[in-house]
């Protein structure tokens, strides 16, 4: 099921586009990723696909999943997925608390953990399951946070620089397994960077300033 976006412009306080529209369409299992210098409006692009209102924007041009026009939607209605810099763990729930509050309502209480504790089991992580996010790496706090966002089943995934906080000798090894993830549940996925070693090899991307010459570049 594809994402796409239709000649979208993001509009500041004094109604100045941020950008020129862009139009763009992401396929299930595709990775399209928007590069471009800090304040360019990377993440507030992310922000009007996923619905997410600011009192300093407005959004013209129309968003689509499966060919449902998105824009009426609120961000929780959309069914959208975003994954950040910072983790963004509870700190006040254990691990596996943090993945099983995203699991979606018709699980019931009582399958939750048992759901939670398998997901880590996959990740070889289960010795986690009763730590704080304090007490564990920001590598595993990264994969931690891939997955509840994953356990959520959205429909989409938006990345916002989210290896940019790992170290050099982790962010490979986070980064394709973020990918093997959403393209084995054959996820859009569109994502932003700063970072060329971001990109993975063979995918589609948008540079700076983003229109549609330089979509295969």
């Amino acid at each position: 099921m594809s994402l796409s976006v239709n000649n979208l412009s993001i509009l500041d306080s004094a109604q100045q586009p941020l950008f020129a529209p862009i139009t763009f369409t992401v396929s299930p299992g595709e990775i399209l990723t928007l590069m471009g210098p800090s304040g360019c409006g990377k993440s507030s692009l992310l922000s009007a696909v996923a619905g997410h209102k600011s009192a300093d924007f407005s959004y013209q041009g129309e968003c689509y999943y499966q060919q449902r026009l998105l824009n009426a939607l609120p961000a929780e209605k959309r069914n959208i997925g975003i994954l950040f810099q910072d983790d963004l763990l509870f700190p006040h729930l254990n691990i596996w608390e943090n993945l099983a509050i995203a699991l979606p309502n018709h699980i019931k209480k009582a399958q939750r953990k048992i759901q939670a504790l398998k997901t880590l089991t996959e990740l070889n992580l289960v010795e986690l399951a009763d730590k704080s996010p304090m007490q564990i790496s920001g590598g595993q706090r990264a994969r931690i946070s891939m997955m509840r966002l994953l356990l959520a089943e959205p429909a989409v995934v938006l990345l916002d620089e989210p290896f940019s906080k790992l170290d050099k000798s982790l962010r490979s090894e986070f980064r394709n397994w973020v990918f093997s993830q959403t393209r084995s549940r054959q996820l859009p996925v569109l994502m932003v960077t700063h970072d060329v070693d971001d990109v993975p090899v063979g995918s589609k991307c948008l540079h700076w300033p983003w229109n549609k010459e330089t979509l295969d570049a």
